[in-house]
């Protein structure tokens, strides 16, 4: 059976920027692609037109809207609906080629499956299974709290899941509250974890990590990081407030954290604290950095990483800094299994206990996020729910 795996149009495959779902969609092609599965990558336009895949078809969109715009703002919001539209009629004449049997559409944004629904008469879309993944993190908060932006920003993703064949959601609290609360059959929700490339993320030996400080100009530092987008949600700024103590005792310890900047006034409220605790020398912006060996550089020269995000629907940092061998400190409010290197803390004073004490061996880490979370595994869970609908 062929799988049209969709990409969202946010930034073409491979992401050369921290973009998960993008990630998620290419490493699930990949592990198709080593299955023998017959997979097709659909993706927006790209200049170079590589996608890193064997198999791709490109959606055509105006040249202006081949940027990636990080602010989110109405030109985003724009590019999703002229990709969506476009990628509704690549869809359409793709299904129209099938004489006999199904295909697997397989869709990660709401903008593309709404369009796609909305601009589908229904004898074409019987000759697919559509599946549907929640990646949004909004849905991991409580109904009261999230029931006016579910409404208001998310009605179209609420539509997409009542009337796909099979939702996959990263976590618990989202089966809940789409089963719950918008209407979504509980009989066709399939809880499904993300997985992580070993051969991209792993650990380094001493020399390796020494090389890579250096490179860095944290030679003789001890390093702790935070990977993510910065704004609110990512929380950097609790991170900063949890390590002041400990960096003003240690002045060879630095905090430093890596992504695309949501917003601006928030980096400078980062910056503006650690001026006033006099730790400014200590917490590092590294910028924005490329998934792969170069994110696999700052997993390695860190101790621990640190994730304190307020909402998050599938942690895929966790499990790739597992695959480097470096564990990571999380909330309890977040919901990821209990792994060795997924360590959590209530208060300020367990986190200092835990960073004062040693961490699971890289080894350790390395292991049990590869047994748990290989890609090869969830793509094959994937398929095995999807053909459940022949």
């Amino acid at each position: 059976m062929r799988i049209y795996e969709i990409a969202t149009g946010y930034t073409p495959v491979p992401a050369k920027m921290g973009a998960a779902t993008e990630i998620v969609v290419e490493e699930l092609v990949k592990a198709f692609q080593r299955m023998n599965e017959d997979v097709i990558l659909i993706d927006i336009q790209n200049e170079d037109g590589n996608h890193g895949c064997d198999k791709v078809i490109e959606v055509p969109v105006p040249s202006k809207y081949r940027t990636t715009d990080v602010s989110l703002g109405l030109a985003h919001k724009l590019k999703r609906v002229v990709y969506s539209v476009n990628l509704a009629g690549t869809i359409k004449k793709e299904l129209r080629s099938i004489k006999e049997g199904k295909c697997i559409l397989h869709f990660h944004n709401q903008y593309n499956c709404f369009f796609f629904l909305l601009l589908t008469n229904r004898k074409l879309r019987k000759r697919a299974i559509i599946a549907y993944t929640n990646h949004s993190y909004i849905w991991q908060g409580k109904w009261t709290k999230i029931e006016g932006s579910i409404r208001k920003r998310y009605f179209q993703e609420s539509y997409c899941m009542r009337r796909a064949d099979k939702v996959f959601v990263l976590n618990e609290i989202t089966a809940a509250n789409i089963t719950q609360h918008v209407n979504v059959s509980k009989d066709k929700v399939v809880l499904i974890k993300n997985g992580v490339n070993g051969d991209v993320y792993h650990p380094f030996t001493k020399e390796q990590k020494d090389i890579a400080k250096k490179e860095m100009g944290l030679e003789g530092k001890r390093v702790f990081g935070q990977v993510g987008s910065v704004c609110e949600r990512k929380n950097q700024l609790e991170s900063v407030k949890l390590f002041a103590p400990l960096l003003r005792k240690n002045r060879d310890w630095v905090f430093c954290f890596v992504g695309g900047v949501i917003s601006d006034d928030y980096l400078k409220e980062i910056r503006a604290y650690s001026e006033q605790e006099n730790i400014e020398q200590q917490v590092i912006y590294l910028g924005e950095i490329a998934p792969g060996e170069k994110l696999n550089n700052i997993y390695n020269i860190c101790d621990v990483m640190l994730f304190p995000s307020k909402q998050e629907a599938f942690g895929l940092v966790i499990t790739e800094a597992a695959a480097a061998g470096t564990p990571t400190l999380i909330y309890p409010n977040l919901e990821f299994e209990q792994k060795c290197f997924c360590l959590r803390f209530e208060n300020g004073e367990e986190f200092e206990e835990i960073i004062n004490h040693s961490f699971p061996a890289a080894e350790e880490c390395r292991e049990e996020a590869l047994e748990y979370y290989g890609w090869e595994s969830v793509a094959e869970k994937y398929l095995n729910n999807c053909l459940k609908q022949l």
